[in-house]
């Protein structure tokens, strides 16, 4: 789920920007340090879109940069246990597919695509159905649920969601239509 949220920071401004205009020093510098950041209790940083109020600016000694205290909104990324959640699959590998979810990927584990048995197909790149007659591949749009999420902080790219459509009105959008359309329809 997206949020805006109002946070604050300190941020540095290195000496070499002195003298040039400080909202635009202090937003870039906040963009520079936080936009793409995970942190487990706000989600994923997704962008900094404006900038409330910039505190007196202080010096270290030693430093010759400003530190400047921040209160800023932002777009942040939270994924939340139960949401159902639309995507698009990017990878499909053996034991599953990638499913881009917003600022992040979740994993769609191969035994919660469908109720049907599901095979990797390496020649082809996707997972084929045992009976059903289905296939997902890179591409396909998808309605799914979060069912875990592992939020890393030091390697966000090991951060885990988990992902299921083994439920009512979750799958592929190709197979929600055919099941939305009487079955007249179907036959023809």
């Amino acid at each position: 789920m997206y949020k805006k949220m109002k946070l604050a920071d300190t941020i540095r401004v290195a000496p070499d920007l002195l003298g040039k205009d400080v909202n635009e020093n202090v937003k870039n510098a906040l963009k520079h340090k936080l936009e793409g950041r995970i942190d487990k209790e706000i989600g994923a940083i997704v962008a900094i879109t404006q900038i409330n109020e910039i505190g007196e600016g202080h010096i270290l000694v030693g430093d010759g940069a400003v530190y400047y205290d921040v209160n800023f909104d932002a777009i942040v990324f939270v994924p939340t246990i139960q949401e159902v959640i639309e995507g698009e699959v990017v990878e499909t590998v053996d034991f599953g597919a990638f499913v881009s979810i917003g600022a992040m990927d979740g994993l769609l584990h191969v035994s919660q695509v469908t109720d049907d048995f599901m095979s990797y197909d390496g020649k082809n790149g996707r997972l084929v159905s045992k009976n059903g007659g289905r296939a997902l591949s890179e591409g396909d749009k998808v309605r799914a649920r979060i069912v875990a999420v592992s939020i890393n902080e030091r390697e966000p790219r090991e951060s885990k969601i988990g992902l299921t459509m083994r439920q009512h009105s979750l799958g592929k959008f190709e197979w929600l239509e055919d099941a939305r359309r009487p079955s007249a329809d179907k036959e023809e």
